[in-house]
């Protein structure tokens, strides 16, 4: 019994060892994969991610549904403007009153620029993207668009936006106005707007301003003075948080609660689009869930 107890632990052994080495041999024992990620649930209507470095989507819902946008609407209002040939960031502007009555008739968000004070191109883009200022992007509208009256320069401008999105393949796309506030026909999806922000992205100018916190600009009065504004927070509260560094968010009754978003960090680079958030608290998470969740599908 002994003899036979032996010879069947020999056997046994030489068993364990070819069936090892057969397993070896397959790469059966080789690391385990890397766990999946899991995919976030968002409360937004509309969500997509995308690789910022290579364009490659992430994470999309409803990503070619089209919604109203809100001011994210002005991360166009700003590309067309830093498309201008010969483009002078310091050029000034005077602050019409046409620009304050828009304002006052629409309800619009405002960086209470002054009546007739003389504004730079730079702080009317750093008006319009932080404090999301509907006379700054006015402003910047009828200076850029071409025509002999200022709603035959509006509309121009507001054709160059148009063909813009065009041009950048915004297939689910039309702009009726320069900062959002839709006369019926202003709507884009989270795709599109991701594909606006990878683009405008690429400015140097358009970067420096959306990953701003605040702002103080200096305007030059009627008299000649000088007048320095009250600081321009960031609407966007984001910012820095696991390397955020823009770019636009939206409000509105209709459209709810959107944010257009771009994040680096470990040289990993996401950007993406939340749009019809039902509240400001759940865009944020929304947001905090796809930037996460872009970082890990890269990694």
């Amino acid at each position: 019994m002994i003899t036979a107890t032996k010879g069947f632990r020999v056997r046994r052994a030489a068993a364990v060892v070819v069936t090892t080495g057969a397993v070896l041999a397959t790469g059966a024992l080789t690391a385990a994969p890397a766990q999946a990620v899991t995919t976030p649930s968002i409360t937004a209507k509309g969500g997509f991610v995308m690789n910022g470095a290579t364009g490659k989507a992430l994470y999309a819902k409803a990503a070619d549904t089209k919604r109203l946008t809100a001011s994210t609407t002005k991360i166009m209002t700003a590309k067309v403007v830093l498309s201008q040939s010969n483009l002078n960031l310091d050029t000034k502007v005077t602050i019409q009153k046409a620009y304050s009555d828009y304002i006052v008739a629409k309800g619009a968000s405002s960086a209470n620029l002054i009546v007739g004070d003389k504004v730079t191109v730079r702080q009317l883009l750093y008006g319009m993207m932080l404090k999301s200022g509907c006379e700054a992007a006015y402003a910047l509208a009828d200076k850029f668009g071409t025509g002999t009256t200022r709603a035959a320069r509006v509309k121009s401008f507001i054709a160059k936006m148009n063909s813009t999105a065009k041009s950048l393949g915004m297939t689910n796309t039309h702009f009726d106005s320069f900062d959002g506030i839709s006369n019926g026909s202003n709507y884009s999806t989270p795709r599109d707007l991701t594909l606006l922000a990878r683009s405008a992205m690429k400015s140097s100018t358009f970067k420096t301003v959306v990953k701003t916190k605040s702002y103080t600009a200096k305007t030059v009065t009627k008299t000649g003075s000088t007048r320095t504004m009250a600081a321009w927070a960031n609407t966007n509260t984001l910012l820095g948080w696991n390397g955020t560094l823009g770019v636009k968010t939206g409000s509105g009754t209709d459209s709810k609660y959107c944010l257009v978003f771009a994040a680096t960090l470990n040289g990993e680079s996401v950007i993406g689009t939340v749009l019809t958030s039902s509240t400001a608290a759940n865009r944020t998470a929304d947001v905090k869930k796809l930037i996460n969740f872009g970082y890990a599908k890269i990694s």
